[in-house]
């Protein structure tokens, strides 16, 4: 079984898993060298470290019983998306809604601002230019197609 089977079958593995729980759903795999497996998981209301490790236990469990690796030889990682990974679904938009957010588009230009609305297709994003009287408000609508990464950014006051 090659590497790109093998990430299929733990993602379907990871999926039927995680799908037990409405608002939770699953965000990325990545098989890394070594046979290290990253799961990344997310919750419509957060992820909890407590539901990470049962999702860990119980596709280890899985992983291993499948006999996918020579004798065991891999290591599974659970865990939420920190905020270094871009946001890939619908899903996670929707959950980050009102918070600031760095666009980078395929042509190369950024859009820095709050992200007001995530749709099918796009979304929007409300950027603020300019300070005092010559500040103005500028609402980018961005489909997704264009889009390259988007990641939230942490405001400190």
């Amino acid at each position: 079984m090659n590497l790109e089977q093998k990430a299929a079958n733990i993602r379907q593995m990871a999926e039927e898993l995680i799908s037990k729980d409405a608002d939770a759903f699953l965000v990325d795999i990545k098989l890394k060298p070594g046979n290290n497996i990253q799961v990344f998981v997310d919750g419509d209301a957060g992820m909890p470290i407590s539901r990470c490790i049962a999702y860990n236990r119980a596709l280890y469990k899985q992983i291993e019983e499948a006999a996918m690796f020579n004798e065991g030889d891999f290591s599974l990682e659970v865990s939420s998306p920190g905020l270094e990974e871009p946001l890939k679904l619908t899903r996670q938009y929707l959950k980050n809604i009102g918070r600031p957010v760095e666009v980078l588009l395929k042509d190369g230009r950024k859009v820095n601002g709050k992200l007001l609305a995530a749709g099918e297709t796009e979304v929007t994003v409300e950027e603020t230019r300019g300070k005092g009287k010559k500040q103005e408000v500028l609402q980018h609508t961005l489909a997704y197609a264009d889009i390259k990464s988007t990641k939230i950014q942490i405001v400190f006051n």
